[in-house]
């Protein structure tokens, strides 16, 4: 299923963030960016890592590394929260059609319900009804 605007806003807001690695650690490191030092590991290229939610941020600080000259790399990678898979099935499903379908549901069922009472309260069918009840019971 094609995804919709809104979840692609959902998911570069909330699911998706952005891992910048390099070679050198970067000073100050910019407001909005986490910075992990990785273990030291042969065969392992980077030794720093910064990640970021925002992309603004991640490109800001794209442009000061290139500035800088730095070699980098980036990895665009899934938080890890609770609320990811709701908001990014596996499947690849819409959010967006799951919410309208659970809303037209609720809205059908609450509909329905008002119908129901409204017909019970009238006075003409709870006659009909006992006449009904009457006669079944013979």
């Amino acid at each position: 299923m094609q995804l919709t605007r809104l979840d692609r806003w959902l998911r570069e807001t909330f699911v998706l963030q952005t891992q910048i690695y390099t070679m050198r650690a970067v000073e100050p490191v910019p407001s909005g960016i986490r910075h992990e030092e990785l273990p030291e590991q042969p065969g392992r290229r980077f030794k720093h890592r910064y990640t970021t939610a925002q992309s603004k941020i991640a490109d800001k600080f794209i442009a000061l590394l290139k500035h800088n000259g730095q070699m980098f790399t980036t990895r665009i990678v899934e938080r890890q929260a609770w609320y990811v898979p709701y908001l990014a099935p596996k499947n690849n499903g819409s959010v967006t059609w799951f919410v309208v379908t659970s809303t037209c549901i609720v809205l059908g069922a609450i509909g329905l319900l008002g119908v129901a009472v409204r017909l019970w309260q009238d006075p003409t069918i709870q006659m009909h009804l006992r006449e009904s009840l009457q006669i079944l019971k013979g």
